[in-house]
């Protein structure tokens, strides 16, 4: 609803890489979806359609890197958690939108809290900050609801750690 030249107000405070406050350096695209406090349901197949001709056109239009295609949940973990678990983030990553584990890694055991810190280094790495916080488990809770949809428990098990050294080696080469 806003030209893209003009800032749109839609990331509140933000925080990605180095850039704080990203409704300057950024573009917002609305999704209709009630969320999650209001019946929460799958995105609908035009509407996904739609979205990945607009994204398209902007990531050429403004060069756009993949890892840098994010939603709120990426720049804004403490206070947002959409565009949720039924967002076909995969989906969008086959159509060159996006990056997104190819391979699934398997494996739920618990992890001991070294592995937790080089957890939180590998999202630093990818562009995630607030992370030095109490409320790391929703830090978390937020990546597996973009990156592991199936089982979102805010634990850093294997699966998880593994999901987020792939996608930090992938940022870095991209």
């Amino acid at each position: 609803l806003v030209p893209d030249l003009y800032p749109a107000w839609h990331a509140g405070k933000s925080h990605w890489k180095n850039d704080k406050s990203l409704n300057k350096k950024s573009l917002g695209i609305e999704i209709s979806n009630p969320g999650h406090e209001h019946g929460y349901k799958a995105f609908n197949e035009k509407q996904i359609n739609c979205l990945i001709k607009i994204t398209k056109i902007l990531i050429k239009k403004y060069r756009i890197k993949k890892q840098n295609v994010i939603g709120h949940s990426d720049v804004a973990p403490l206070r947002k958690i959409d565009p949720g678990e039924k967002f076909p983030w995969r989906y969008l990553s086959s159509k060159g939108i996006g990056i997104y584990p190819k391979k699934r890694f398997k494996n739920l055991k618990k992890l001991k809290n070294t592995f937790q810190g080089i957890f939180f280094k590998n999202l630093h790495n990818l562009g995630y900050r607030y992370l030095n916080t109490a409320l790391r488990k929703r830090i978390v809770k937020n990546f597996q609801r973009r990156y592991r949809q199936s089982n979102i428990n805010g634990e850093v098990d294997k699966e998880t750690f593994k999901i987020s050294e792939f996608l930090a080696k992938k940022a870095k080469i991209s």
